[in-house]
């Protein structure tokens, strides 16, 4: 049974549970016709794509999970919320439910996880769909050092546990063209009621700096990806993963069809998700359908 604070009304795809590795996973499954794996960032869950999913579930099967200590999912115990954990419940999530061919989805924190997973396992990937993101170290930029050493250190714990400063302030400072209503900041919020569940939201900035060694493993396995269709949507008004980003991933992945978002900031899935649909829909048609036939026929030569 949903929670109060996430009424089907507001959220319609029905809820589905599955154990991997110990955790208790969440998970909507909406749709037929190709698999879209949809990854979410911080402070988020499955819940930020309901806009996507409602726009696209009469061509796709629109897959969207929470991470264990997100949405409607919960960790084992010791787990420790990191980006390599998560992966590895990716991971194990596609196996459990036979994904294969998959699309994914991806933004904020979701890029390094579904770009791990996809980088060991690229034979289950047929095309990436990439948004405010990144897949690289991010030592020696100015603001995600700011982000890993204050929000991620004592002072950003103490908001976060006492203050939820993910949802109340980061994630309404990441929508620019419109406002979250009641009802979805209610939604938003419901994951993280207690100081405690509030936790998994913390270790996100902290990885920033620290999961230095798994974002090297993330961006030294992108050249495995580099012949696959990908479509970029992207936010141009997010102050931190602005075009240097973008331009970072379109020399990594050539194979590629650009769409900006203008006026769009990070969380692009609340601010531009009508675009992303008409987007997403047309590449698919143009770039990535057409090129099944060719990959075929090169498979039989």
């Amino acid at each position: 049974m949903r929670p109060t604070w996430l009424p089907t009304d507001l959220f319609p795809p029905p809820s589905h549970f599955v154990d991997v590795l110990g955790c208790r996973v969440h998970y909507v499954d909406q749709g037929t016709g190709p698999t879209l794996l949809m990854l979410h960032g911080n402070p988020t869950y499955s819940f930020v794509y309901r806009h996507l999913i409602a726009g696209l579930g009469d061509r796709f099967r629109c897959v969207a999970l929470d991470y264990p200590g997100f949405g409607l999912s919960t960790a084992r115990a010791g787990y420790g919320f990191t980006p390599g954990e998560h992966a590895a419940v990716l991971s194990a999530f596609v196996e459990s439910l036979h994904l294969c061919d998959l699309t994914l989805v991806m933004q904020d924190w979701g890029g390094p996880i579904g770009l791990g997973f996809a980088g060991l396992q690229p034979q289950r990937v047929r095309a990436l769909v990439i948004g405010n993101t990144w897949a690289w170290p991010l030592d020696g930029e100015l603001l995600f050092e700011i982000v890993g050493r204050v929000v991620g250190g004592p002072v950003g714990g103490f908001l976060i546990r006492n203050f939820n400063l993910g949802v109340n302030v980061l994630l309404p400072l990441g929508i620019r063209r419109k406002r979250l209503d009641a009802r979805e900041l209610a939604a938003y919020r419901g994951p993280f009621s207690t100081r405690a569940a509030r936790e998994p939201t913390h270790v996100f900035p902290r990885q920033a700096l620290a999961a230095r060694d798994y974002l090297a493993r993330v961006r030294d396995n992108l050249p495995k990806l580099a012949s696959l269709p990908v479509l970029f949507v992207w936010g141009d008004r997010d102050r931190a993963l602005d075009a240097r980003q973008r331009h970072r991933f379109e020399a990594l992945l050539p194979n590629h069809r650009t769409v900006i978002l203008h006026g769009a900031s990070h969380f692009i899935q609340e601010d531009a998700p009508e675009e992303i649909v008409v987007a997403l829909r047309a590449w698919w048609d143009e770039c990535v359908e057409p090129a099944r036939p060719a990959a075929a026929a090169r498979s039989l030569s």
